[in-house]
């Protein structure tokens, strides 16, 4: 009962600098077109599964999971999409640089006509070659409210940093690491007796409801880059 009393969507207003956008409302797709996600994950793929769920219960209107990569062969969520009969590829690094590997997932990417790309607990940088290529249609979920506790371990950041409040953030990717203007948060308390597990299970409670609810904002083009601020239009 408190998570659903605290919980809060925010479409904040944060400055940002190299996403090259003019002030003005977007779409990633026409509007008679279905936007075509292509999901990147790495491990269990609850996020992906999340947006699975939200599309087939029509919460993300206009959008379909056409691709679901993942950069390890082992990654359940590869299962857990096959489950959904959701095209499924393993394009793994091996020993390739990172802009090899960046380069075949690009091309999968394109093959497969995607227009947003949603990583889902994928736990690789991107390179320049995969930015520019989906300028302003490459979205992240990070469980802490950016732009505190960036990177990896961010429960535990929190944690360690006597943090009361924590969450997590959709945001637009880009060259900085977890940097990109922020689309949406939500709020969960830091109990007295949290451990990282009991945080992060809160937090991704949350993160299975507001990734689908930003996704479906993006994908709706109602709102509008301005700088470093992403502005709700609807």
């Amino acid at each position: 009962m408190l998570d659903a009393w605290l919980r809060t969507t925010v479409y904040c207003q944060l400055p940002y600098v190299g996403m090259n956008l003019k002030a003005g409302r977007r779409s990633v797709t026409s509007p008679s077109k279905i936007c075509r996600l292509g999901v990147l994950i790495s491990g269990r793929g609850s996020n992906m599964v999340a947006l699975a769920d939200a599309v087939e219960q029509g919460r993300i209107p206009g959008a379909e999971i056409a691709l679901v990569i993942s950069d390890q062969r082992r990654a359940a969520g590869l299962g857990r999409a096959a489950e959904r009969g959701l095209k499924t590829s393993v394009i793994e690094r091996g020993d390739r640089t990172r802009e090899e590997h960046e380069q075949e997932i690009v091309a999968a990417l394109s093959e497969g006509q995607i227009d947003l790309v949603c990583l889902a607990g994928y736990m690789r940088l991107l390179s320049r070659h995969a930015l520019d290529t989906y300028r302003g249609r490459i979205l992240n979920i990070h469980p802490s409210l950016l732009p505190a506790f960036p990177g990896l371990a961010a429960q535990q950041q929190a944690l360690d940093h006597g943090a009361k409040w924590s969450g997590c953030t959709v945001h637009f990717v880009d060259e900085t690491l977890d940097g990109g203007p922020i689309i949406a948060q939500s709020i969960v308390p830091v109990l007295d007796d949290d451990s990282e597990e009991t945080l992060s299970a809160r937090i991704l409670g949350q993160e299975h409801l507001l990734y689908a609810e930003a996704v479906a904002l993006i994908v709706s083009g109602e709102y509008e880059v301005a700088g470093r601020r992403v502005l709700n239009k609807r």
